[in-house]
């Protein structure tokens, strides 16, 4: 009878409890519902706010997601003061640092990419749209999200890229600038005028539509190769990913055409082989063939 008698005292004090309670969960959840309207209504003063200033789509949505967040970080933490009475401020704070650090080692990776994410939306420069080259990677780039950077190659293929790795390493931006310098090297024979490849090879350069007409073409005897002169040739033209292997292919073309029309070789490497002993050619005279 005393175990029925202790079970008895037992669940009439945790109802009791219960029933003591219920006003301070009730507060709690009210809180919770504030908390859920006050975030609402946050982000979208903050998105109104933001939306003034020209920042890119991605930097306006994490500044809504940090303000959302702050909000609720808040009415949480308000709310399980209410809800646990023995819960203090002090406490929880001290409960709080103890657990970041666990989670800070734990999550090391993550948490560094979220951060370098941060970094590359705060930067003016590489927005979605740009053809990039990081680390072996070269393509355009589709989306930044907080933890990686998506890359679409020019052949299709997708590349999901840490942030981090965008964020220590350096990273080459193609289309900064509406357009950028190309070159290609053009080796002529050693017996070729080279005011008339010169002109020839200028020629060629001209005559393709991505060239930007308005900038210089250089065309610069660069050395003395084994089997050529060998001509730097440099022009400018749109950056965009499309136009880069276009016009390269267009001029290459052009280039070999009017060279082919002026009868300018280019050479292929010679090789000559010298023999110590004469090589017999065919048949000695007197030896069968």
């Amino acid at each position: 009878m005393q175990i029925i008698d202790i079970l008895r005292a037992q669940t009439n004090d945790m109802a009791a409890a219960a029933v003591a309670s219920v006003p301070t969960i009730a507060i709690g959840i009210v809180v919770l519902v504030l908390t859920w309207l006050v975030a609402k209504g946050a982000g979208r003063i903050a998105g109104a706010l933001v939306g003034k200033a020209e920042l890119r789509p991605s930097l306006r949505a994490l500044i809504d997601r940090l303000v959302r967040l702050g909000v609720w970080l808040t009415g949480l933490l308000t709310a399980a003061i209410i809800m646990i009475p023995d819960l203090s401020p002090a406490s929880l704070v001290a409960g709080l640092g103890v657990g970041s650090v666990a989670i800070g080692f734990a999550f090391k990776d993550i948490f560094e990419n979220f951060l370098a994410g941060v970094l590359i939306m705060l930067r003016k420069k590489m927005r979605v749209g740009d053809t990039i080259e990081c680390e072996g990677v070269l393509g355009t780039v589709e989306h930044i999200a907080l933890r990686e950077t998506y890359i679409r190659h020019f052949s299709g293929e997708l590349t999901i890229m840490p942030n981090s790795m965008l964020f220590m390493n350096p990273v080459e931006i193609w289309t900064d600038a509406d357009s950028r310098r190309y070159d290609v090297m053009v080796g002529v024979a050693y017996d070729t005028d080279l005011e008339a490849a010169d002109a020839a090879i200028r020629r060629a350069v001209e005559s393709v539509d991505h060239v930007i007409k308005d900038k210089p073409i250089q065309i610069l005897a660069n050395e003395f190769n084994s089997s050529s002169v060998d001509f730097h040739v440099r022009w400018w033209a749109p950056s965009s990913g499309a136009a880069t292997i276009e016009n390269r292919d267009q001029v290459i073309r052009a280039i070999k055409r009017e060279l082919d029309a002026a009868r300018i070789e280019i050479p292929f490497p010679y090789v000559t082989h010298t023999f110590k002993e004469r090589v017999p050619m065919g048949a000695e005279p007197g030896e069968a063939a």
